[in-house]
């Protein structure tokens, strides 16, 4: 810290004295700590391009990657992603990459990671899925979702190569397939010096794994997408290990034993490097602060202290520890070197981190928290985080799900902290029905507690009222919940978008 900070820090306790000194101490430290950040990621989130005729562009391209596979139908193979890359001249090879695997928090540990690699001055490319409500959110470049002009640039770069792929293999490429082609050549184009990339699915026969990733990071492996992937975790993490390729670095974030089991097993294999999360790097400490958290953590070469992180929620806190070892592995801390690194540095980058629809707040009076949480893990996490960090005296629920998801376990993990809540459904294909969806919450929460409202600003609209009968001072909120696609439409409605 420079010799102003410490006086700063004394003067916002001091102009706390009417409050719990507790909680004043915590408020400056985040306060201080921020005035440190760089520049904020960007919302991460851009609004439709306000040039007609590149709104147009871009619209022309999201139907033609619409007529494709959607993300939800899978032929597993790599086939036709090799195929691509190697047409386009093996485009994934320019540039070293950190590779993210797992069930639940990859887009956060992924900014993360993005953000610390910034920080030391690396021109870094992410690559990370599904959006939130822009495309173009899925390739960023410099910490910044990718201009509209350039994603349509790219994609017309590489389409005729596309077409010269699809008539040449059994089925066309998929829409991730295209758009993982894009992030890979806008990557090397630019070029980057990393590459931060997240799977869509699984990890073997994901379309991203054509990487030869130095560091491969697992995030929590929980039930999801089992119909694909596997009914326990330790068959979801057979999948999933098949991002660490030989003498790479396994960045381990903590498992249940059976998937620990099989990342282990397929480490020592490929002459793999494990740290695990708990055993060689984690979180130390950390407390509630205003507008996130503070946080000591150890990584593999040291320890980090005083460290401001603008997002809520211990699952957040475990996502740094495994960002902050995935970037010393990547630096070759720990096994080549015994040092930390800069800690100015570290704690520029993530008090500069933005995770949209990660427990964002996008409205107050009364207070409305958008959460992507899609499975009973993620929801278990999201009903920690809100429990912990606002002190909500009454929490309205806004639930819309995919059909295809562990719905019943999602409400159930809410259920304690829901007081009312409103399903709804969005506007996709994949959505549960509201009525089907209400049938399941009345099971879990009674019919008293249950509202439907099927249209989602009707359901919003709905919420807000409920937590507003409690008086603006009430300290009632609304949790909107259950899908990204849900988070994002209702972010848009919102005027966040």
């Amino acid at each position: 810290m420079s010799e102003q900070q410490p006086d700063a820090f004394d003067e916002i306790v001091d102009a706390q004295t009417d409050r719990d000194p507790d909680l004043a101490v915590i408020e400056a430290g985040s306060r201080t700590l921020r005035t440190q950040a760089g520049v904020p990621q960007s919302d991460a989130v851009p609004a439709r391009p306000a040039d007609p005729e590149v709104d147009k562009a871009l619209r022309e391209v999201e139907r033609d990657l619409a007529t494709r596979w959607g993300e939800t139908k899978l032929e597993p193979s790599v086939s036709r992603i090799t195929a691509l890359m190697d047409v386009l001249g093996e485009p994934q090879r320019a540039y070293p990459s950190i590779h993210i695997t797992g069930t639940n928090g990859k887009t956060s540990t992924a900014r993360m990671i993005e953000a610390l690699l910034g920080a030391f001055e690396l021109r870094t490319g992410r690559y990370t899925s599904p959006h939130v409500q822009s495309i173009t959110e899925r390739i960023s470049l410099d910490g910044a979702p990718i201009e509209a002009e350039r994603f349509v640039e790219t994609y017309n770069d590489i389409k005729p190569y596309v077409e010269m792929v699809d008539a040449s293999q059994e089925f066309r490429l998929s829409f991730f397939e295209v758009l993982t082609g894009m992030a890979y050549a806008a990557f090397a184009d630019a070029p980057v010096d990393a590459a931060v990339v997240e799977v869509g699915m699984g990890g073997s026969w994901d379309a991203t794994n054509v990487i030869d990733a130095t560091v491969a990071v697992v995030t929590p492996i929980d039930l999801d997408h089992t119909d694909r992937l596997g009914s326990t975790p330790a068959e979801i993490a057979a999948e999933k290990a098949g991002v660490i390729k030989e003498g790479a670095t396994v960045i381990l974030a903590q498992q249940p034993v059976d998937a620990a089991q099989v990342m282990l097993k397929k480490a020592v294999e490929v002459d793999a490097t494990v740290a695990r999360e708990g055993m060689e790097f984690g979180v130390v400490s950390r407390e509630v602060a205003v507008g996130g958290q503070l946080l000591t953590l150890r990584g593999l070469g040291g320890e980090y202290g005083q460290i401001f992180l603008p997002l809520y929620g211990a699952h957040q806190a475990h996502n740094a520890a495994v960002a902050l070892a995935a970037v010393e592995a990547f630096f070759g801390v720990g096994a080549e070197q015994a040092r930390v690194l800069d800690v100015d540095t570290i704690r520029k980058a993530f008090a500069s981190v933005a995770s949209p629809g990660r427990l964002e707040v996008v409205r107050r009076s009364p207070t409305v928290v958008l959460d992507a949480a899609h499975n009973p893990a993620g929801a278990r996490a999201s009903a920690d985080g809100i429990t912990e960090s606002f002190g909500f005296s009454r929490l309205i629920g806004v639930v819309g799900t995919s059909a295809d998801k562990d719905v019943r376990g999602l409400l159930e993990a809410f259920e304690p902290i829901f007081a009312e809540i409103v399903v709804t459904q969005n506007s996709t294909p994949r959505a549960m029905d509201a009525d089907e969806l209400a049938a399941l919450a009345v099971e879990v929460f009674g019919d008293e507690r249950v509202v439907v409202e099927p249209r989602l600003d009707d359901a919003l609209e709905a919420a807000i009222t409920l937590a507003e009968e409690e008086s603006e001072f009430a300290g009632a909120g609304v949790l909107v919940t259950g899908s990204v696609i849900t988070v994002g439409e209702a972010r848009l409605l919102l005027g966040r978008g």
